[in-house]
C-alpha cells in the first residue's frame, strides 16, 4: 500500500517524463518497467513470507537472482539489436547518472523503513536473509517508480546506474534491519 502511495505522490507531483508518450513505444522502456516491477514483487512477496517463522528466504533470494539474471540477459539483447554502441563513457551520462542513483536511493526509503517495521513486529528466523529480501523489494521499488521519469533507456545505462541504486539499497538494509529488527 506504501509503494502505491508513494507512486501516486511521484506522478501527482508532475515527476513524469515529458516523453513518456513516444516511451511507450520502446521496447527498452517496457524492459525496465516489467523487469523492475516483477523483481519487487516477487522480492517484496519472499521478504513478507519470510516473516513467518518456519519460512526461510533462502529459496526465494535464489528465484530473486534468477530474475535478475533473466531481466539483465533481456536487456543485453535489446541492447545488442540496436548496433549503435558509442563509447561507453558517453552512454553512461554520468551527471544524469548519478542523479538517478540518489533519486532511486530516495525513492527506497519509504519501502525499506515499511519492510523494516513489518520485519519488526514478524518473527524471522532469517533476518539476515529477510532483510536482503526486503532491500531488494525497497531498492526495485524505488527503481520501479523512478522508471516513470528517468528519459534513459539505454540498457547499458540502466544496468550501471540502477545497479548501483539498487545494491547501495540492499546492502544498507542488510546491515541495518536486522540490528534494528531484533526481537
Amino acid at each position: 500500500m506504501l509503494g502505491i502511495v508513494e507512486l501516486g505522490l511521484f506522478l501527482a507531483f508532475g515527476l513524469m517524463r515529458p516523453d513518456m508518450p513516444m516511451a511507450l513505444h520502446l521496447p527498452s522502456f517496457w524492459w525496465k518497467l516489467v523487469s523492475l516491477g516483477l523483481i519487487a514483487l516477487v522480492s517484496g512477496a519472499v521478504a513478507i513470507l519470510s516473516l513467518n517463522p518456519i519460512r526461510s528466504p533462502r529459496v526465494g533470494l535464489r528465484w530473486v537472482l534468477v530474475l535478475m539474471v533473466l531481466s539483465l540477459t533481456v536487456g543485453w539483447m535489446i541492447d545488442a539489436s540496436h548496433g549503435d554502441y558509442g563509447t561507453l563513457l558517453v552512454r553512461l551520462h554520468w551527471r544524469d547518472g548519478l542523479r538517478c542513483l540518489c533519486t532511486i536511493v530516495a525513492l527506497s526509503v519509504p519501502p525499506v523503513a515499511g519492510l523494516g517495521l513489518l520485519m519488526r513486529r514478524g518473527a524471522p528466523t532469517d533476518r539476515g536473509g529477510t532483510a536482503m529480501a526486503a532491500g531488494f523489494a525497497a531498492a526495485a521499488w524505488g527503481a520501479f517508480v523512478f522508471v516513470f521519469a528517468c528519459p534513459f533507456d539505454d540498457p547499458f545505462y540502466v544496468f550501471v546506474w540502477y545497479s548501483l541504486a539498487c545494491t547501495t539499497v540492499t546492502v544498507f538494509a542488510g546491515i541495518a534491519l536486522p540490528r534494528l529488527t531484533r526481537w
